[in-house]
């Protein structure tokens, strides 16, 4: 029987409203932070820590969060979580509201950065559920599209909102929450339950047969920021202001979601297509560090940069779920997340404290090692998990139910990812 399209995938369409509901408090919160403290106190200094406070948050909790929910099950462990999040942030608003002094209010920004830290992986672990293998690559692919849709709406919504009350931001962000894990808590899934695992019964973290595509998500996160941080200094160097870098940013979104959709159209992941894809991040922040070629060549090394951003996602993430054990996929997706996320603090460092051409060399440099990573023979590349040393390279692990029917993508020849 032939699967529906995503447009037509009542599950997939499920899925991706409650993920984007829960992504989008993460998208307002700088925005709404810094017009709260302003309003209530003049300074947008207290927004930028709280926001800080928020991320450092986020990062250190992401990784217990994912185990957690690998324990709860990744369905019940998302809605609770999501839930607890919503309250954190109204307990946030009430106490805003009631005039809380600034340390009250970063001890209460922290709690739903916490509690919220392992969604991103609970979201992608649901994901391996809700879609069948023919169509994974297509849904991350779209995924990653609306991830770049979201981003941009989050302050929108809040320039849009502000008006009405500094307060109102912050409330939409507790029931985006709320809506998140009301869709989570129904969502239809394919494969059952994980069983409940005995101590001592749980699968390992294939961390060692994963460093190359850790490697390449901290590659995606150092290069990007080093665009998206630096755009005012990169259009200052050819005499332009704030609307220069409003137009880099635009045309790295622009390529971005191009980029994914042309990959969701037509693109498989290949091992060779991710070596290809970090050389193309490579040249981009060559030429950025030269900073030749006028408008044209900024341009032209941002839209390389960004059109290869999605297809690398996705070829990353594919890859990961295909050597990731069931019961472990919300901790190593979380993993994956903190170390694009620590990539792309490096890179925003690395922008503030050295040369601008400095940084993009690092960037290069970054990229060509995530690079000889993906590039180096290495056998277990394409034996997943759970794979005896008998069983073929590209044979699944009985992952989930769709796993154990059949792998609708086998890997074609040495390029192949983890199948």
């Amino acid at each position: 029987m032939t699967s529906p399209t995503l447009a037509r995938d009542r599950a997939y369409l499920h899925w991706s409203a409650g993920a984007q509901a829960g992504r989008l408090p993460a998208a307002m919160a700088p925005l709404a932070f810094t017009t709260l403290t302003v309003t209530t106190t003049g300074s947008y200094r207290l927004g930028a820590l709280m926001m800080s406070v928020f991320v450092v948050a986020q990062t250190l909790g992401a990784v217990p969060t994912g185990r957690l929910l690998d324990r709860l099950g990744a369905a019940r462990g998302v809605t609770l979580l999501a839930c607890c999040a919503a309250a954190a942030f109204a307990a946030l608003t009430a106490a805003a509201r009631a005039g809380a002094p600034p340390l009250a209010l970063l001890a209460l920004v922290a709690a739903p950065g916490l509690i919220a830290g392992g969604l991103s992986g609970g979201f992608r672990s649901l994901l391996a559920g809700a879609v069948d293998e023919a169509r994974i690559v297509r849904a991350v692919a779209v995924d990653a599209m609306l991830v770049d849709a979201i981003l941009v709406a989050g302050p929108v919504l809040v320039a849009v909102l502000t008006p009405a009350g500094a307060l109102l931001p912050l409330l939409v962000m507790a029931g985006a929450y709320a809506a998140s894990a009301a869709l989570m808590a129904t969502l239809p899934l394919d494969a059952p339950p994980p069983r409940r695992e005995r101590k001592g019964e749980r699968p390992p973290l294939p961390l060692r047969r994963a460093v190359p595509w850790f490697g390449c998500n901290f590659a995606i996160g150092h290069v990007l920021s080093t665009v998206e941080v630096a755009p005012l200094p990169l259009a200052g160097r050819l005499g332009a202001g704030p609307a220069g870098a409003a137009v880099v940013l635009a045309a790295l979104c622009g390529a971005s979601i191009a980029g994914s959709a042309l990959f969701a159209w037509r693109g498989r992941p290949r091992r060779a297509g991710a070596i290809a894809f970090l050389g193309c991040f490579a040249a981009g922040s060559l030429f950025l560090a030269a900073g030749t070629g006028g408008w044209p060549g900024l341009l032209a090394a941002v839209v390389l940069v960004g059109a290869c951003t999605g297809p690398l996602l996705t070829t990353a993430s594919v890859s990961l779920q295909r050597l990731l054990p069931a019961e472990r996929r919300a901790e190593g997706f979380s993993v994956a997340f903190v170390i694009q996320g620590t990539g792309f603090g490096l890179g925003s460092l690395t922008v503030g404290a050295l040369p601008l051409h400095l940084a993009h060399l690092l960037a290069a440099a970054t990229a060509l090692a995530a690079c000889a990573l993906i590039a180096r023979p290495r056998p277990e590349l394409t034996a997943p998990s759970g794979a005896t040393p008998s069983s073929s390279p590209g044979t699944p692990a009985a992952a989930t139910s769709r796993d154990r029917r059949a792998s609708p993508l086998p890997p074609r020849g040495a390029d192949a990812v983890p199948a």
